[in-house]
């Protein structure tokens, strides 16, 4: 039985305008790898704040067990601006014992390694100090950690690193793990348990965000007439999670002919040939082409040799690490950055709208009220063949009616994006641009984003260090490389094969290369170099990987038996007679121990599949 690490006891959180929580009641055991998820100022970070002391309750009490050391890594951070980067990670500690020791070695590569090691903490943007202060707390001893949007100032290759660590971060049965963030990919590569903050409770899940969203539809479906719109958001990503990314589907846990039977009347996510003829009819066969194009300022190369020719309808993610160039990319498109060398030529009909990270867009707008904002736009849109209002538009999008009365500078981050975004769309781009699309908003946010996107016809280019909305909303993925753009056919994880052989190729041996050189590359955007075109993964060797393929169909033979095996049961259960408890009970058990057994056995085939690619 799992120990138990900390509890809360009717806790009560008010604030002058509302309850938070009232009555609430929970605890974390051992081996608990929880994620926190719901709409953004529904209560996430204060829940965190309470179970870590950090946030006093009106009512109620937290228990920890006794000796439990418990980290914190909160939104904001308290370093020492007088402070060096490297004393904020290791301290005082002598050289010769954080350097020998491969567990601080490994936490310095994947997320500080291009960071100068005596520079003082006032001199760090706030990406740079966000990353310190994580190195900082995983660089500690801990029994639990509680992480507040962590992925932050990460690009894609970090948040793999960080998922990767906390994964091996503890045994299986060993450590506890809060998270929220709205990074969803990360969500169900990292946790087994997923708990919804919403409407001043805290309901539990079980799996990583894959799973919460099948059992959350279930739960929707049960009161369709109070949650019938969110229901069909849901069920439409559902029917994606299955249908587009079948590597999130072999998870343990979840339910694949569950999650079947609810999809079964759901269309595709898009009708990519349908989307492709209206781009055309809309844009023509021009775009945008890039023709030998380079950016240098003063002797620094940004982008060299770049040819890229952008169909109509294409729907392209840009991946990249920080600083290799991609916003500068994306200013080639949009006609804000002058090329160097080369040139670009755009289509007679090709109007761009730019959703950026700055909200310029709502620069010259933030004393007007949301209303009147939308009085001077289109009094229509029009989304699969239904013609919507700007209000109803917001509304999709999350807005309550009384911000429409809110100035457009008072409105927060989320609020600000979603207005963004439904400016844009409402001006009819037929190349939309995101840049960082998911800076400040909330799950539910970013899927009704993308539902709208999904019946968009027209060209997309989005980038993002958000794995999760880059494999929802593109079809395809381009990687900035040494100032070079090149296909990644394979997505995100042939991109992130690619860095770990340049980081191997830059280092000789991919281990930590000391703070005085800061030459490890990894989370850092460390310029690529040419090795990495033609370098080749390390590989499995032959007889392994034979005797791998052979324990998979071995596993998988064994699986369909055990799935043969538990149908059979269930129909026992549900033939037997009910008034025989001490059989009921009998079969349950049985039932319980195929489960166990498949649960074991899927955690093995993942293991496997992995190795032999």
């Amino acid at each position: 039985m799992a120990a138990h690490l900390l509890g809360a006891e009717g806790l009560r959180l008010e604030y002058p305008t509302r309850v938070v929580f009232d009555s609430l009641t929970l605890g974390i055991e051992e081996g608990d790898r929880i994620g926190i998820v719901g709409r953004n100022g529904d209560g996430k970070s204060s829940l965190l704040g309470m179970l870590s002391g950090r946030i006093e309750p009106q009512a109620g009490r937290v228990t920890r067990r006794g000796g439990v050391r418990f980290g914190v890594l909160g939104q904001g951070d308290d370093l020492d601006p007088g402070a060096t980067a490297g004393h904020v990670i290791v301290g005082d500690r002598p050289e010769h014992e954080w350097a020998g020791d491969p567990a601080i070695r490994d936490v310095i590569n994947g997320l500080v390694s291009d960071i100068p090691w005596q520079a003082k903490v006032a001199e760090l943007s706030g990406g740079q100090r966000r990353r310190v202060a994580l190195a900082a707390l995983l660089v500690g001893d801990w029994d639990l950690l509680a992480l507040d949007e962590p992925t932050n100032h990460l690009d894609v290759e970090g948040i793999a690193w960080l998922a990767d660590h906390l994964k091996r971060r503890w045994s299986r049965n060993a450590g506890g793990l809060l998270v929220i963030t709205h990074d969803r990919w990360f969500l169900d590569e990292v946790c087994t348990e997923t708990w919804e903050v919403h409407d001043g409770i805290v309901e539990p899940f079980e799996g990583g965000y894959a799973a919460y969203v099948l059992q959350r539809v279930e739960r929707d479906r049960i009161a369709a007439a109070a949650e019938s719109k969110r229901q069909n958001l849901l069920r439409k990503e559902l029917a994606w999670l299955r249908r587009g990314a079948p590597a999130r589907t072999s998870k343990p846990k979840f339910r694949i002919d569950a999650a079947n039977q609810l999809i079964a009347d759901v269309p595709p996510v898009r009708n990519p040939v349908e989307l492709q003829r209206l781009a055309v009819s809309r844009l023509g066969k021009d775009v945008v082409d890039l023709e030998d194009v380079s950016v240098r300022y003063g002797d620094h190369e940004v982008l060299r040799d770049i040819t890229w020719r952008i169909g109509p309808g294409e729907r392209t993610g840009i991946l990249g690490a920080n600083g290799a160039g991609k916003s500068t990319l994306l200013g080639l498109v949009c006609g804000t950055v002058e090329p160097s060398a080369g040139r670009v030529k755009r289509g007679k009909t090709v109007r761009i709208g730019l959703l950026d990270q700055q909200f310029s867009q709502l620069a010259d707008i933030g004393g007007d009220r949301v209303r009147e904002v939308l009085a001077r736009t289109r009094t229509t849109f029009t989304i699969d063949g239904k013609d919507h209002t700007p209000a109803q538009l917001l509304e999709r999008l999350g807005f309550a009616r009384e911000h429409l009365s809110a100035r457009v500078g008072d409105l927060s981050g989320g609020q600000k994006r979603r207005l963004q975004l439904l400016l844009l769309l409402l001006d009819e781009p037929n190349l939309i641009v995101l840049d960082e699309p998911t800076n400040d908003v909330d799950a539910d946010m970013l899927a009704a984003m993308e539902d709208l996107l999904d019946s968009w016809p027209g060209t997309l280019i989005v980038v993002s260090h958000d794995r999760y909305l880059l494999e929802r909303v593109t079809d395809q993925q381009y990687a900035v490389f040494d100032g070079r753009l090149r296909h990644v056919p394979g997505g995100v994880d042939e991109y992130l094969r690619l860095r770990r052989e340049q980081s191997a190729s830059q280092t000789g041996t991919g281990v930590f290369a000391g703070p005085e050189t800061s030459t490890v590359s990894s989370s850092a955007g460390k310029p690529e170099t040419d090795s990495a075109e033609g370098a080749q993964a390390p590989a499995v060797s032959g007889a392994r990987r034979r005797a791998a393929q052979k324990e998979l169909g071995a596993i998988e033979r064994r699986l369909d038996k055990l799935a043969r095996e538990i149908k059979a049961m269930h129909q026992r259960l549900a033939e037997h007679d009910q008034s025989d408890y001490e059989g009921l009970q009998r079969h349950a058990g049985e039932l319980r121990e195929l489960e166990a057994e498949v649960a074991e056995f899927e955690q093995r085939w993942l293991e496997l599949s992995e190795l032999v690619g």
